[in-house]
């Protein structure tokens, strides 16, 4: 896939476009990001992790505009997990309140590049300010939008499990579903992420070789990429490096060299 400058000249590109436009390979339809690494950032230069946090807003910004250019389907970012809660109060604290800025502050910019938000994760658990500013850009972003945007908030994967299986209980209880009907895509259907597809490749940042209980259902044929680079250093130029090599392996899904061949 090959864009010009002419593409979708809409958007508001604050990336240098050069790596994205020059990158001729195949793009992914999903792209899931672990963004890790922004304590690790802002202790290396002696500030507090929450300025870290602020940085990685930046690379937020960067790659959602980038794969919004190269016209993927769907990018999902990991950014608050359900273990996070124990982190210092005022680190958390200062996360509530800058997912509440980025909603305010990107509202604009998504809607007019076509990109709709999508939280995903235990809404119940967040601030009601925050909750009533997803829903609101929820609603505000159209539901046919060029991408969807899901953002992993108090997420965690086993947490989604247990939920989709408790919905799934409560529905044979009540007779609306036979338990001998229940196959994958009844438990799907029953996922934070139900209607979306499973994610074609997950990142990782910040070297750590782990999946962090993030999408543990969706990334079952995933492929993965890790790299050192801490999350406020990842730009459209890392982006382009993950694309480069997803784009030079087989995915299998099971099967054989001689199967794939033929």
């Amino acid at each position: 896939m090959t864009h010009d400058d002419s593409t979708d000249p809409s958007l508001d590109l604050t990336i240098d476009e050069r790596p994205v436009a020059s990158y001729d390979g195949g793009v992914p339809g999903h792209i899931a990001i672990i963004m890790d690494g922004n304590g690790r950032w802002a202790s290396r230069q002696d500030m507090p992790r929450i300025r870290g946090h602020r940085a990685g807003a930046s690379s937020v910004r960067a790659v959602v505009e980038a794969c919004r250019y190269l016209q993927m389907d769907v990018l999902t970012l990991y950014a608050f997990s359900t273990e996070n809660w124990s982190r210092p109060d005022d680190e958390v604290t200062g996360l509530m309140t800058l997912f509440d800025v980025y909603i305010e502050r990107e509202r604009e910019r998504l809607i007019g590049n076509d990109i709709r938000l999508q939280v995903i994760g235990d809404r119940e658990g967040l601030p009601a300010t925050l909750r009533d500013a997803i829903e609101e850009l929820e609603a505000a972003s159209v539901e046919d939008a060029e991408m969807t945007l899901q953002v992993a908030i108090n997420y965690g994967g086993r947490e989604e499990l247990v939920r989709a299986t408790r919905s799934i209980g409560e529905a044979v209880d009540a007779g609306e579903l036979d338990p001998d009907a229940i196959d994958e895509s009844t438990l799907e259907e029953h996922l934070y992420t139900a209607g979306r597809p499973d994610p074609d490749l997950v990142v990782r940042t910040s070297g750590e070789m782990r999946i962090s209980n993030f999408l543990l259902w969706q990334m079952a044929y995933s492929e993965l990429f890790v790299t050192e680079t801490l999350w406020p250093d990842f730009n459209e130029y890392e982006l382009v490096d993950a694309l480069r090599e997803f784009d030079d392996r087989e995915r299998r899904f099971g099967q054989t060299d001689q199967q794939l061949d033929s």
